[in-house]
């Protein structure tokens, strides 16, 4: 029990102070500061240590949350980072970049009325905090096994893997295509919600658990798959999802018209100073620019464009604000930073001779719900009208998108193009190749950071059972 089980009544819920919008719009940092030690213990004490801890049931790594709330009220910060660390490989990165709002705290009692518990700035707050006092992952029980593993992907599924291996003394070597780990972590999400320090921050505390990187290696061209098999026990497969959604409506083609990832990387890479940072970043300044698309990614859109000097954002989305799949904090930065939001609002055309001059939108209202419950948008004839558009930013999401050497492999795709696993046998996350392994977007779709860390440490159990330990 909490030491003042009343506390909430007392305490209210207070986020850390975020930077003046006039002042956030003109880098790329993150705007939230952190808590200090009293006001992370402060916050947690507000946790009423539910008999059916509900935000752990909403979390999907299903984290420790009442337990490591009570430590830090108690001031024991590193058991709260250790046990952290035993259901969440990247706690410091999902207290950053989830959707708190959606999972743990929408779940939380205190939810209705109170202000649900600040979980996810503690959870940063653990491992940021813990690491500047010295924290490190506690390895010295850990027995090598001798067995290792090659992952592919270098993402939130295959650096979970590579903890949960670690931990079971099977050493892992990731391999990935970008110069940096993290894959959208580092290159998709922008720096003013994940600083890419932090990214490396996990690299290092990886490395020192006994992972290597091999970067700049795209794996079917730059090393053939069959070396794997043949120098590594198993094989872990968390690939991610890099083919755009496109709407299919005409004038998709036109000049001015980018797609989502494309844009956020050029900006990532432009900001890191990166190699080719300059050659193929693609510039919203003075621009108006309009985002199709209600997601998170739509949302880190508009927030760059923003950063950029755009002359205006306006985002347009065929449901209503209480539908859209993104954090509601996302879409509230969004809102404050100046981006315009046309709901029940869908594209039908990209207006334009060789450049986009517009975007042809229709209005919606939302009908039954469709096969996966959510209401479908229904157009509403005669009301076409035309926003005008400097540049259109594409955010409808990403599909799978196999490598075209799975086949020579035996391992089986679903339609669609998601790795074929099993879920419910003795080796979860296994392909129908049984050396290899897969989890993550390339195996669910695309999703949330969280649920890939879930399912490479699920995998990562998975292979340790297979190899008999």
């Amino acid at each position: 029990m909490p030491k003042h089980p009343l506390q909430f009544l007392e305490v209210a819920r207070r986020d850390p102070p975020k930077e003046a919008v006039e002042t956030r719009i003109r880098h790329f940092r993150e705007i939230y500061a952190s808590y200090d030690g009293a006001d992370a213990a402060s916050q947690a004490g507000r946790c009423i240590a539910c008999g059916n801890p509900y935000c752990e049931w909403k979390c999907p790594v299903h984290n420790y949350i009442p337990d490591w709330l009570r430590l830090v009220e108690d001031g024991k910060l590193f058991q709260a980072a250790e046990l952290s660390h035993q259901t969440n490989s990247l706690p410091e990165i999902c207290g950053r970049v989830c959707p708190q709002d959606r999972l743990c705290e929408g779940a939380c009692t205190l939810n209705d009325g109170l202000g649900a518990v600040n979980i996810g700035n503690i959870e940063r707050y653990i491992t940021d905090e813990a690491w500047k006092q010295g924290w490190r992952p506690d390895m010295s029980h850990v027995v090598d096994t001798g067995k290792t593993v090659g992952i592919v992907g270098a993402g939130p599924a295959g650096l979970a893997a590579a903890d949960v291996l670690a931990r079971n003394g099977i050493r892992s070597v990731v391999f990935d295509a970008y110069s940096e780990i993290g894959g959208l972590l580092t290159f998709g999400i922008p720096p003013f919600k994940l600083e890419k320090e932090i990214v490396r921050r996990r690299r290092s505390l990886l490395e020192g658990m006994g992972v290597r990187f091999v970067l700049d290696t795209r794996i079917g061209d730059d090393k053939p798959f069959e070396s794997l098999l043949d120098e590594f026990d198993a094989v872990f497969l968390g690939m991610g999802t890099y083919d755009y959604v496109r709407g299919g409506f005409p004038g998709e083609a036109l000049g001015g018209v980018h797609d989502a990832l494309p844009f956020l990387l050029s900006s990532v890479r432009h900001e890191l100073d990166m190699n080719g940072g300059e050659e193929d970043y693609l510039d919203m300044r003075g621009m108006n620019v309009v985002v199709l698309g209600g997601g998170d990614t739509g949302m880190d859109c508009n927030r760059t464009a923003i950063r950029q000097g755009a002359a205006s954002v306006t985002c347009a989305y065929r449901r209503d604000e209480a539908n859209m799949p993104g954090s509601r904090r996302e879409v509230a930065n969004s809102k404050e930073e100046g981006v315009r939001f046309l709901f029940n609002q869908q594209p039908v055309e990209i207006i334009g001779s060789d450049h986009v001059t517009g975007v042809k939108l229709i209005a919606t209202r939302l009908g039954k719900p469709g096969p996966d419950g959510r209401r479908r948008p229904e157009t509403v004839p005669g009301t076409e009208h035309v926003v005008p558009a400097d540049a259109v930013i594409i955010a409808f999401g990403f599909r799978p998108n196999p490598a075209d050497w799975f086949a020579d492999f035996d391992i089986a795709t679903r339609p669609g193009g998601r790795v074929r696993v099993d879920s419910i046998g003795r080796y979860p996350f296994q392909t129908t190749n049984p050396k290899v392994f897969a989890g993550g977007d390339m195996v669910r779709g695309s999703d949330l950071v969280v649920t890939a860390v879930f399912e490479g440490r699920e995998a990562a159990r998975g292979i340790t059972r297979y190899l008999g330990f």
